[in-house]
Formats: structure tokens, C-alpha cells, sequence
């Protein structure tokens, strides 16, 4: 006699089909080789909302006369010229931005930061969705939907005629990015057995492609081409449909056995490894079968142990969406190079999350989310002070601790990634993983306001990150350590285990009139 259940039973099949080979670094490469897209169209209003030096014609009504030249941005005339008003701004031609496209400073100068608003607004409501699609759909048409919607979008928005258009456009381009957040990460998780997925999160694809990004704005001055560049680079990824299979996690999840079987055979083929027995896989997959039910995110909230874990991972993903977006729309706050400081913002997050493999492996995915906010904690509280006081070297100071800061918050946020993929069971992985993505984009959205407030107020938005970083960490105390736990199946807490002989002989059920690949009667 030997037990399994349906868990073990599909991770011991990854294992014998190698845990990762050349199928798995298929995926991973067309996975992430598609963040190209999401990491330029989420970065850039960073660029695109970045103020050109600029300089006003002073007039009444009947002549103008010009008083500001150069660097002098004001927006408002020099006393002995209280009665004139500005004619016409003129823009440093050398840095094309939206900014200098509809004219957003002065009395417009809120336009910028709520464009950006609006666009994590689109990521807050595509994560939802995605979550939903994802689990009831599947994993792949949902990435593809998001590779598709990010190529139309932003070649789009490169020809908007009007702020609002572009405002509108951003927020369809924040949607597409919430699709693909919200799904790449599980999509390759669930091919991958336990050992290697720390190796995932570590792939510093992510930094490569912002500090890419970077190094384009110092080559490219222009929004407009900018999101051109995007949509090209978008559109490879698209034909990756015919290569990318479903996940067979999700197939046998969702009682589809005969695709998935598929799947493993090529799996094994592809990684030069024998096919697993897989005659138990039609038995097994009436665990999680549950008589094709669809579940919704109320299954997650309903379930106490699963709503604990939404709440308590939630907040720690939200400090993330802010902390990150505030250090990087806050660019223009550091001294130097705007451009260089764009590139080292992103390229610092390569080591960092080079790193978390090596922590996650050997103490686990909490003490090291928990290890990765403290240092984001007390740098973001250092740069704080270091804003109120007058020190030597205050602005290598701040560029120094601010890069810290965000190093620790980037190798956190992959950690916590990986932390709650792993903490959700695959009936109900994605939407569990889309709530978080959208929380976070709850704290993106307060971010760019943040950052507008810290313009006239000193400090604020460093001590604001120290803060709510700090408060995550209490509240990871509360979260199960996943590192040594394989990947559930269902959302019971634990899984009934089904115990049968080698000569029990599975035979196929009768499919149904739509169909369907099979049919139990509920066992959960």
C-alpha cells in the first residue's frame, strides 16, 4: 500500500521530471523576458513626469516683456512686475516630457502626480480581475491578454493629443501591467518544484530591465518615443503563445487530466527525463475537482486561516507599493543626473535581489522579508533626518541612504512575492496573489501624492516610508513560514489523503454531454 495526495503526488512528478530543465527555462525566459514591457510602462512616468527647466515671458494684455531666462522656473513675476502675468512658458528643449507637452506646472502642476494616481488606479482594478480570470480561465490567456493590452496601449499613448487621453490611456496601461503582475509570477511558480523557486525570485529581471530604462532616457528625451520603444519591444513576447503551455497545476485543478498529462509528457521529453506513472492522476484529481467549482475571492476572505494571511501580508504589500514608487517618482528630489539616478535606483535592485535566493534557501522567506524591510525601515528614516538637518555632504548623504532604502525595499517585495504565492492553495493561488497585488497598488496610488506633499514639505516622504516598512515587519511575526512546505492544492487546511494499492487499475468516467474531462462527486 502507498498514500499520497494530490499535492505530493504533482510535486513529486516535477521532481521526476527534473524540478527545472530546459521546459522550465523555456517558460522562465519567456515569462520574464516579457517585464520588458511592464517595467518601462510602470517607470515611465517617472521620466515622463519630470519637470524641464523651463522660463516665463512676462506681459500685460497688450506687450510682454521677457524677465526670466535659463534655469529661473517661477511661477510668479518678480515684485516690481506684480501686475504682469506669464505669456508663454518656454521649455528646455532638450528634455521632452508631458510636462512641457501640456504645459503641467504652476497652477497645473497637480496634473503630473494624478496621471499617476490614475495609472496605479488601473493596476489596483487589473490585479482584481486578473486574480478572478486567472483562476477561472486559466494562467496563460490571462498573461497573453496583458502582453497584448500593453503593446496596443502604449503605442496609443504615444500620439495623445490631450492630457486627459494620455491620463486615460495610462490608466488601460496600468490594467494591462495589473494582468501580468498579478500572473507571471504563479504561471512559472507552478512548473517549478520547491527547491528551485527561490532561484525565480532571485532572477533580477525586474532591475535589469528598469536600469535598461534608465540608460534609454539618457538616449532617448522623449515620452512620445518612449512609449513607442515599449510597444516594440512588447511585441516579440506575443508570439510566444505557441510555445508557452497552461499550467497542468491549474488543469488538473480544474479537471482537465487529459491536457495535463499532455504537459508532463513534453515536460519530461523536453528535459530528457523518463515520463512519470501517471496512472494515478485521474484518482487524485477529484481532490481538488470539487465538481468544476468556481471559486471567487469570497472563498478567500470567508476562509479564517486564508483571511488572516490576506490581512496580514496585505499590509506589508502595500508599504512595498508605496515605499517603491515614492523613492522612484521621487527621483527629482535627489542631487545629480536625473538619468543617472534613474539607472542606479534600478541597477542597486540587482544585487538585492541576486541575494534573496541565497537567504530564502537557507532561513526562510520570512526572516528574510523581515530582514530586507528593516533595512528599508531604517534607511528611510535616515534619509528623513538627513533632509531636516544641515550636514556636510548632504546630498551624497541622502543619494546613499536613499539607494538603501530602496534596496531594501525591492529584495523585500521579492521575497514577500514569494512568500505569498507559496501561502495560497492553486484553486485559489491567483486571486489570493491578485489581492495583494492590488493592495499594493493602493499604497502606489498614495505614492506620487506623497511625493507632491514632500515638495513643500520636508522629510515627510522618507519618514512615511521608514514607518509603514517598520509596521510590516510586525506584521510578518503573524505569517506561517512557507520554505520547507510544498505547494497546496486545495483550500482546506489540510488535504484528505487517498490510499491505494498498485494493482488498483483506474478506469475513465463517462464524460458529459459539455465535455468534461471528468467527473466526481465532491470530496471535499
Amino acid at each position: 500500500m502507498s498514500s499520497t495526495s494530490v499535492t505530493d503526488f504533482l510535486e513529486d512528478t516535477l521532481k521526476k521530471c527534473g524540478g527545472i530543465g530546459r521546459f522550465q527555462w523555456m517558460i522562465i525566459a519567456s515569462v520574464l523576458g516579457g517585464k520588458v514591457s511592464i517595467t518601462w510602462s510602470m517607470l515611465m512616468m517617472s521620466f515622463g513626469g519630470a519637470i524641464p527647466n523651463w522660463s516665463c515671458q512676462w506681459g500685460n494684455q497688450s506687450s510682454f516683456t521677457v524677465i526670466l531666462n535659463g534655469t529661473n522656473s517661477t511661477c510668479s513675476a518678480p515684485s516690481n512686475f506684480s501686475n504682469f502675468i506669464c505669456a508663454r512658458k518656454t521649455f528646455d528643449p532638450s528634455l521632452h516630457t508631458v510636462v512641457s507637452e501640456w504645459d503641467l506646472v504652476c497652477d497645473r502642476d497637480w496634473i503630473t502626480q494624478t496621471i499617476t494616481t490614475i495609472q496605479m488606479g488601473g493596476l489596483l482594478f487589473g490585479g482584481l480581475v486578473a486574480g478572478q480570470l486567472a483562476d477561472m480561465l486559466g494562467r496563460k490567456p490571462t498573461y497573453f491578454l496583458s502582453m497584448l493590452m500593453l503593446f496596443v496601449f502604449n503605442l496609443v499613448a504615444a500620439f495623445s493629443t490631450s492630457w486627459q487621453m494620455f491620463a486615460s490611456l495610462r490608466f488601460l496601461i496600468g490594467i494591462g501591467c495589473g494582468f501580468y503582475l498579478t500572473v507571471f509570477f504563479t504561471f512559472t511558480i507552478e512548473f517549478i518544484s520547491g527547491k528551485y523557486r527561490p532561484m525565480l525570485m532571485a532572477i533580477p529581471s525586474w532591475p535589469i530591465f528598469a536600469a535598461a530604462f534608465g540608460g534609454m532616457t539618457c538616449l532617448i528625451h522623449d515620452w512620445m518615443y518612449l512609449h513607442i520603444a515599449t510597444a516594440v519591444a512588447t511585441a516579440p513576447w506575443l508570439f510566444t503563445w505557441w510555445s508557452i503551455p497552461e499550467s497542468f497545476r491549474w488543469l488538473v485543478a480544474n479537471c482537465k487530466v487529459d491536457r495535463a498529462k499532455k504537459i508532463i509528457e513534453r515536460m519530461a521529453r523536453i528535459n530528457k527525463k523518463p515520463v512519470p506513472n501517471l496512472s494515478r492522476i485521474d484518482f487524485l484529481s477529484k481532490s481538488v475537482s470539487n465538481d468544476g467549482k468556481k471559486y471567487t475571492f469570497f472563498d478567500v476572505l470567508k476562509n479564517r486561516e486564508l483571511l488572516k494571511k490576506t490581512v496580514l501580508l496585505g499590509v506589508g504589500w502595500t508599504s512595498c507599493g508605496y515605499a517603491y514608487y515614492a523613492i522612484n517618482f521621487g527621483v527629482q528630489q535627489l542631487s545629480g543626473s536625473l538619468c543617472l539616478n534613474l539607472f542606479l535606483l534600478s541597477a542597486v535592485e540587482i544585487p538585492a535581489q541576486s541575494v534573496t535566493w541565497f537567504f530564502n534557501h537557507y532561513i526562510g522567506r520570512k526572516k528574510t522579508t523581515v530582514m530586507f524591510f528593516m533595512i528599508a525601515s531604517v534607511a528611510g528614516f535616515v534619509v528623513g533626518w538627513i533632509q531636516l538637518l544641515e550636514v556636510p555632504n548632504k546630498g551624497q548623504l541622502i543619494n546613499g541612504f536613499a539607494l538603501t532604502s530602496k534596496l531594501g525595499v525591492a529584495a523585500g517585495w521579492a521575497s514577500i512575492m514569494l512568500l505569498t504565492s507559496e501561502s495560497f492553495p492553486t484553486v485559489v493561488r491567483n486571486m489570493g496573489y491578485g489581492i495583494q497585488n492590488s493592495v499594493a497598488r493602493i499604497g502606489a496610488m498614495i505614492a506620487p501624492q506623497i511625493v507632491y506633499v514632500s515638495e513643500h514639505t520636508t522629510g515627510v516622504m522618507y519618514f512615511l516610508c521608514g514607518g509603514v516598512m517598520f509596521i510590516s515587519t510586525l506584521c510578518l511575526i503573524g505569517v506561517q513560514e512557507t520554505g520547507k512546505m510544498s505547494l497546496t492544492d486545495t483550500i482546506e487546511k489540510k488535504e484528505k489523503i487517498y490510499k491505494q494499492s498498485r494493482d488498483i487499475v483506474i478506469t475513465n468516467e463517462t464524460k458529459d454531454n459539455k465535455g468534461s474531462e471528468c467527473e466526481y462527486s465532491s470530496h471535499l
